[in-house]
């Protein structure tokens, strides 16, 4: 991708490689403004793109990986569970918030 002013079939071939290799920020920041503008206006690469998408899907396919979703939805139900609990659980009391300790007075001096 050191070339310059590469045309429409060499940013083809550059952007399904990175596709492939999962590089595609790389590959735009290789485009000159020339090379964006003559992508953004051609019509043969936005239908080239989408057959290299295709392609590589299906090339790709068998090491594709979907996400294990079970351990955040076992985790989603134990906060419901907790919530659920805490929901049910009967209310504290008022708690005495300020009380005086002996050694607020001083040590010797005593309560009245």
């Amino acid at each position: 991708m050191a070339e310059i002013n590469r045309t429409i079939q060499e940013l083809l071939i550059d952007y399904g490689g990175c596709l492939r290799d999962g590089s595609i920020p790389t590959f735009l920041k290789s485009l000159t403004r020339e090379e964006g503008q003559l992508m953004s206006s051609s019509r043969e690469f936005w239908d080239a793109t989408e057959a290299v998408r295709i392609v590589n899907s299906v090339g790709f396919a068998d090491k594709a990986t979907t996400p294990n979703v079970g351990l955040f939805m076992s985790r989603v139900n134990a906060e419901i569970g907790s919530r659920i609990k805490k929901a049910r659980a009967p209310s504290r009391g008022k708690r005495r918030v300020n009380t005086k300790s002996a050694n607020q007075f001083g040590e010797t001096q005593k309560r009245i």
